[in-house]
């Protein structure tokens, strides 16, 4: 049995990983004490006692946490941003391509994807890869997310009847100095040169998400089409059971998408949205942040570091 220890179980991340591990018979959870959460001796006792550890932490607080670690034994799975682009930690993204899955099964650290990142980078990774877009792209990429994306503070925020600003606004644009901590993340995976121009997005719900990424096919060499665009992701994720390529016909017939439809879930759906006339293809991604953006996805990589099936708990 395999020892996992959640360090900051009490975030949102947290919380929903605990709940997803607790009802399993294959692992043993480690805990520790409310009163010693911030005690650094006990901390590192527990980190370095553990088979893996899970870090649900501010970025300083998970930098600090991976040097308390001082044994060879405990391999890392990082929820915060920290080492998401960094030399030396494998991306938590099974799905990213064929060989993916193998060098998360052998890793110590692992970056777990940020919610927005990971619905970018399904997007672009397989079309820059396949050379459908040129890797100095000029790429734009817009996403609403529900306010659970923003961590206890939002959360407080929105769900407080006494706060009125709270109550009365509706959706919001936030990071317009487009320097948003995910922008690093979605360059580096995507295999882009330059950053993408980001612009997300919080909606008045809970959770649940859709990520846009614009595509003026008519700018782009080698006879771009809807067809091939959607021929070039549905290959990428033919027979993934996290990652579904919506039918192209679907997606011409579509009125709506809805960013909840997919909570509570660990999938993640691309639609390509397209207008054949114009030239213009905008493919979605739909995802709960709380799933594969974040908690489920921990999960799956988990069941891959212990060698068992990858849906186990999700």
């Amino acid at each position: 049995m395999q020892k996992i220890f959640i360090d900051g179980e009490a975030g949102t991340t947290g919380l929903q990983i605990a709940e997803r591990l607790s009802v399993r018979d294959d692992i043993e959870l480690l805990q520790i004490e409310p009163t010693q959460r911030k005690d650094t001796r006990a901390r590192q006792q527990v980190l370095n006692s553990t088979d893996v550890a899970i870090l649900c932490l501010p970025d300083d607080a998970a930098r600090e946490a991976v040097g308390l670690v001082t044994n060879s034994n405990t391999r890392i799975i990082d929820a915060s941003s920290a080492h998401r682009a960094i030399p030396g930690w494998v991306y938590g993204f099974p799905e990213l391509h064929a060989g993916q899955r193998e060098q998360l099964r052998g890793a110590t650290r692992i970056s777990n994807p940020g919610c927005y990142a990971i619905a970018a980078v399904s997007i672009l990774r397989p079309l820059v890869s396949a050379g459908a877009i040129p890797s100095d792209w000029p790429v734009s990429v817009n996403g609403l997310s529900g306010y659970s994306g923003g961590g206890k503070g939002l959360i407080a925020a929105f769900e407080d009847p006494a706060n009125e600003r709270a109550t009365q606004r509706a959706n919001y644009d936030y990071a317009l100095t487009l320097q948003h901590k995910h922008i690093p993340e979605m360059t580096h995976w995507s295999g882009l040169q330059h950053a993408p121009i980001f612009l997300p997005t919080v909606g008045r719900y809970y959770k649940g998400m859709l990520v846009h990424v614009p595509l003026p096919l008519w700018a782009l060499s080698g006879n771009q089409s809807p067809e091939s665009i959607h021929a070039t992701l549905a290959s990428h994720y033919e027979n993934e059971p996290y990652v579904q390529v919506s039918a192209l016909e679907d997606s011409a017939h579509a009125t709506e998408l809805d960013p909840e439809s997919l909570n509570g879930t660990n999938e993640l759906r691309l639609h390509v949205l397209h207008n054949e006339a114009h030239g213009q293809v905008v493919v979605v991604a739909q995802l709960d942040n709380l799933g594969k953006g974040a908690s489920g996805q921990a999960v799956q990589t988990l069941n891959l570091l212990l060698g068992v099936d990858e849906s186990t708990g999700l």
